[in-house]
């Protein structure tokens, strides 16, 4: 994977290790952080990390709400 800022949901679901349906589940869900840009579905890098790290703040302020729009 690259250092793009923004990851596809397949990216973050092979980063987490979950399958992709997991991962879109979790996204429906806003147990994954998300952004709609048209009608792709992206995971800001920021915003997952923060997540991982248990910073659910840093999340929300890098950029997604947790919620998929």
């Amino acid at each position: 994977m690259d250092s793009s800022q923004v990851l596809t949901v397949d990216e973050a679901a092979k980063m987490l290790r979950i399958s992709r349906g997991s991962a879109y589940q979790a996204c429906r869900a806003g147990e994954i952080p998300t952004i709609s840009i048209g009608r792709r579905l992206l995971v800001p890098r920021a915003a997952l990390d923060a997540m991982l790290r248990g910073e659910r703040e840093a999340a929300v302020a890098a950029g997604a709400d947790g919620s998929a729009r």
